[in-house]
């Protein structure tokens, strides 16, 4: 199958090339010439337009940073539904909002392409190491058509559901994360200053009832695990400015179903907290020196 990619950043470069190590042929696009420059060394051919990229590809996949992003992808005049075949399918990656994912679900269908929600959830290393989880929404037949190329790119593949579910599972799993993210934190911090070694609590945590995905993948305290952002001075990995978005869209969901969120809430305003702070493009456990009162101090 021909393949085209949209979205060349720190998680569509890396998946974009997983799919070129497994021998398929991938033709890819970014705004940003250093993720193309980047993604060009892993293989990807990388062209200069939208429409370049998806003209003759059998499968479109997008990911890009918000949902504004991906509309403007798929319907602009030089963009994916004006450029590609009929029947094509498209699965957007992304993590959007999930009235926004059904809308598109119908706007590909009327274009007469087809359409799927995949977003994912296991960070840059995830993306790299090819053991992302893909929660996917939109028809079964769909999803087995893409399988083989998700299964490269993900450990695990799950229907969701009907269009929109595959985004709604990824809210609702975000949400988890980044609340979980904030305790973690002030666990971090407080641990330290009761006098723990951090290495110490940190392996008492992760086979207790403390542990979790986030204690084991970014804990933190520098040296501890070798893949946190804290050990390359919170450069890379999940930004700060994609939580806040994503805890954004989970509080709108919980608004819109009547369900009260007021963990979530509190772990949105700390994000956007950060984003005051100027740490937009940061990784998202920065969030640490928030807690230890040294956000304004060189990390370390």
């Amino acid at each position: 199958m021909s393949v085209a990619w949209i979205g060349l950043g720190n998680m569509g470069g890396p998946m974009a090339a997983n799919l070129v190590a497994a021998g398929t042929a991938v033709r890819g696009h970014d705004i940003s010439e250093a993720a193309g420059r980047a993604a060009a060394g892993q293989g990807v051919e990388v062209v200069g337009s939208v429409a370049d990229a998806v003209r003759d590809a059998d499968i479109v996949f997008t990911m890009l940073p918000r949902g504004e992003h991906v509309r403007e992808v798929l319907t602009a005049p030089d963009g994916v539904l004006a450029n590609v075949r009929p029947g094509t399918l498209v699965v957007d990656e992304s993590t959007i909002d999930i009235d926004l994912a059904r809308e598109l679900h119908r706007t590909t269908t009327d274009a007469g392409a087809r359409f799927l929600d995949a977003p994912v959830s296991g960070g840059v290393s995830g993306a790299a190491a090819g053991t992302l989880t893909i929660m996917v929404g939109g028809r079964a037949e769909d999803l087995e058509e893409a399988r083989p190329h998700l299964e490269v790119l993900g450990g695990r593949v799950v229907h969701a559901g009907d269009a929109g579910n595959g985004q709604a599972a990824k809210i609702v799993n975000n949400m988890m994360c980044g609340v979980i993210l904030g305790v973690t934190c002030e666990a971090a911090v407080l641990s330290k200053r009761l006098g723990l070694d951090p290495a110490t609590f940190h392996s008492i945590a992760a086979s207790s009832s403390g542990d979790s995905w986030v204690l084991r993948t970014w804990y933190p305290e520098k040296g501890v695990v070798e893949s946190a952002a804290v050990n390359r001075d919170f450069e890379g990995g999940f930004s700060v400015a994609l939580l806040h978005k994503d805890l954004g869209l989970a509080v709108n969901a919980g608004e819109s179903t009547g369900t009260s969120l007021p963990f979530v809430t509190r772990a949105r305003d700390a994000m956007a907290a950060l984003v005051d702070a100027g740490q937009a493009d940061r990784d998202c456990t920065v969030l640490v020196r928030q807690v230890d009162g040294s956000l304004d101090a060189p990390a370390g």
